[in-house]
């Protein structure tokens, strides 16, 4: 998570020295938790999007690495995520398992300074990261507007449009 807050501070700061503006982050899943915590460590974003970003980052572990996997993370050192059909997705290693185990959300929302606009869209079809987890960053981040697309999963596979206009309402308002 900090590897890629810290590739994100070099692509605005490689904006800023070429003189363009960065009206917003925008994030989805992990990628969502990456903005958030990037909003909370500088203070140069005024808008941020959260998409079905998690907010418990210890939940949904077990799930995708089964109920065994700090017993294998141990012994190995890393773990192959593959897909049903045996294809191999990603590695997860210990260092990144413990980088997202150290990561306390709560303290990063609240660290969101108040010029800073954030929105969280999630699915209520979600089958990743439960919907539930949109309103827990709501209780936490002061500047802060949620929706939730009734019906959408994880991918958004059939409210694309719906997610893009109210990203886009979101990035031209005031």
């Amino acid at each position: 998570y900090y590897k890629e807050v810290d590739d994100l501070h070099a692509v605005i700061q490689h904006f800023k020295e070429h003189k363009r503006d960065t009206r917003a982050i925008a994030g989805h899943s992990k990628g969502g938790d990456v903005v958030i915590i990037y909003a909370s460590m500088y203070q140069d974003v005024s808008r941020v999007i959260n998409i079905s970003g998690r907010f418990d980052l210890k939940r949904g572990i077990a799930d995708r690495l089964g109920s065994d996997y700090m017993e294998r993370i141990n012994q190995h050192g890393f773990i192959d995520v593959a897909q049903k059909t045996g294809q191999f997705m990603y590695r997860v290693t210990k260092e990144s398992l413990m980088d997202r185990l150290r990561i306390d959300m709560q303290s990063a929302c609240m660290s969101i300074g108040p010029n800073c606009r954030v929105l969280t869209v999630h699915g209520s079809d979600d089958d990743v990261v439960p919907s539930e987890d949109a309103l827990e960053f709501h209780k936490y981040i002061g500047n802060h507007e949620v929706h939730i697309i009734e019906g959408a999963d994880h991918r958004y596979s059939s409210h694309r449009l719906e997610l893009a206009n109210i990203v886009l309402k979101f990035v031209t308002s005031g």
